[in-house]
């Protein structure tokens, strides 16, 4: 497990005043627009080191985790573990081990808690949630859990949208989110969950205009596939206005009828 007090660089009576500025200096340093976007992980490690520590309560649970994992006689995971019917100790649970490289029991608990059906937004600060679902998100299409893993992070990206975690999460967010779309996530899912998923991600917006058109039009192709095609026709002409120059598109139209 990573020590934050490490990364921070202070020392673990450090005073609430040394952490803060600590981070400040690290921040300036590490911040992707001045060291470009390769560096977003470690702000990212960062900002997570200072919510941490910054939170008295946070704060005491993790050094009881890192500092003092054998002597101390409060062992925080089994406390969590004990907790079976508390919905929140075991998004807590789940958030801790997802934290701590226990993937498969993270994931394993996630199931048992009703997998999408879990709604961990309810039980988790609203930064643990979205860095440990971008991490479940990860481990699920390493598992090719691909519908899962779109809808987690779809989750997500629609309460950045509403109010920013920080300006480069949104950039992961939204990278991660494309290179699932296709073909991932498209191979492994039927016509009508794929409209479902296209109207997802468009609800989002804040995409280029090609790329919104041309999710557009592979919604249209689907529809086809359900035999929908009047509103087929409707979704391909509400492509063209979005993006007018679209090009590669003389299958779907004659498809269409156009």
């Amino acid at each position: 497990m990573e020590n934050y007090y490490e990364l921070l660089g202070v020392k673990t009576d450090a005073s609430c005043v040394d952490i803060k500025r600590a981070f400040r200096d690290k921040a300036k340093r590490f911040h992707p627009d001045v060291a470009g976007a390769a560096r977003d992980g470690e702000m990212r490690r960062l900002i997570r080191a200072y919510k941490i520590l910054s939170d008295s309560q946070k704060r005491l649970e993790y050094d009881r985790t890192i500092r003092f994992p054998k002597k101390s006689e409060f062992d925080y995971r089994t406390f969590l573990q004990s907790r079976r019917d508390d919905p929140k100790s075991q998004a807590k649970l789940m958030i801790l081990d997802l934290f701590h490289e226990r993937e498969e029991s993270a994931l394993a608990l996630w199931r048992g808690q009703g997998g999408l059906d879990f709604p961990l937004k309810r039980y988790l600060d609203r930064e643990d949630w979205m860095d440990g679902c971008y991490i479940l998100a990860e481990e699920l299409v390493k598992r090719a859990c691909y519908y899962e893993a779109f809808v987690v992070l779809a989750d997500i990206m629609q309460e950045e949208r509403r109010e920013p975690y920080f300006r480069h999460f949104s950039i992961d967010v939204e990278a991660f989110l494309k290179d699932l779309v296709k073909p991932k996530l498209r191979r492994t899912v039927n016509d009508e969950t794929w409209v479902f998923c296209m109207k997802t991600l468009l609800a989002l917006g804040g995409f280029p205009a090609k790329t919104e058109a041309r999710w557009l039009c592979s919604m249209s192709e689907a529809l086809c596939g359900l035999h929908k095609h009047e509103e087929a026709r409707a979704v391909f002409y509400r492509a063209l206005d979005v993006y007018p120059r679209l090009t590669s598109i003389k299958r779907l139209k004659k498809k269409l009828g156009i």
